[in-house]
Order: C-alpha cells, then structure tokens, then sequence
C-alpha cells in the first residue's frame, strides 16, 4: 500500500515526510516534504479538522 499525502495526495518519499495522528480525533494525518515547507492547509479525512 502507498502512504500518500493527506493534502495533495502525491507518494510519500521515505525522508522528510510526517506522519502524525489529527488533534481532534486521531486518525493519521501524512503530509509531504513539499506541504509541510509551504505550510499547504490540510483538513482530517474523519472529523474535518484542519491546521497549517
């Protein structure tokens, strides 16, 4: 299975990438290299939370 990114959905590479569970609720939030240096908005798939 692919880990993707949860804001641009692209692959994550093996260094740089975060993988972290969402404030609210939990579920695994993946950012990539690129989403995290540009501080892209994601939104959590489960509860709608959204951070920087």
């Amino acid at each position: 299975m692919i880990r993707k990114c949860t804001s641009c959905n692209a692959p994550l590479a093996e260094e740089g990438a975060a993988e972290f569970g969402c404030p609210k609720c939990g579920f695994e939030i993946r950012r990539c290299v690129r989403c995290r240096e540009q501080s892209i908005p994601y939104s959590c798939p489960k509860c709608g939370f959204g951070g920087p």
